[in-house]
């Protein structure tokens, strides 16, 4: 059983990340909201093979959900998550970061009332399920973009189980 360091702050995640480079080291990450299941030990198993180190980022983000959505009953279990990824054989770190690490102006499910920086990758998020539910695609484009520029990874790792997803961030990648 390893032990996983966590970190909850931008800041220490870069002093980390920062660590990292050295000539033919490469940072792998593996964006989840937590809730750890066997899908998300497979991608982080399937990074810590091609990566000299992986982050597995754990933050429900509460722009993918709209008013009527209960962001609040989403479940949050951190400890056990991070348990999980002690008894994987995979060398990892785990950011955890609060609401207001990633969103230091804060942020309501009201997409009106939202304050700050959002991205949004048009022609593909109103479509089919971004039809009914506008704000998912931008909230999932967000934070990845954040996660994007925290981490700096060299890879990154998704589960496929939603296709227009994998579409809107493969498409945010390229532009």
């Amino acid at each position: 059983m390893g032990s996983v360091d966590v970190f909850h702050t931008v800041r220490d995640l870069r002093a980390w990340r920062e660590a990292q480079r050295q000539p033919g080291h490469s940072v792998g990450l593996v964006a989840t909201m937590g809730a750890l299941h066997a899908g998300h030990l497979q991608l982080v198993r399937a990074a810590a093979a091609a990566c000299s180190a992986v982050v597995v980022s754990i933050f429900v983000n509460p722009a993918q959900f709209a008013p009527h959505e209960d962001l609040a009953t989403y479940p949050r279990s951190l400890e056990q998550d991070i348990a999980q990824l002690s008894r994987e054989h995979a060398p990892c770190v785990v950011f955890a970061p609060s609401v207001s690490e990633m969103y230091p102006r804060g942020i309501t499910t009201t997409r009106a009332l939202q304050q700050g920086s959002f991205v949004e990758v048009l022609g593909l998020s109103e479509m089919l399920e971004g039809g009914s539910r506008p704000h998912f695609f931008r909230g999932v484009a967000t934070v990845v973009s954040k996660l994007f520029h925290i981490v700096q990874p060299h890879r990154a790792y998704f589960g496929q189980k939603d296709v227009q997803q994998c579409c809107v961030l493969r498409r945010m990648v390229v532009d």
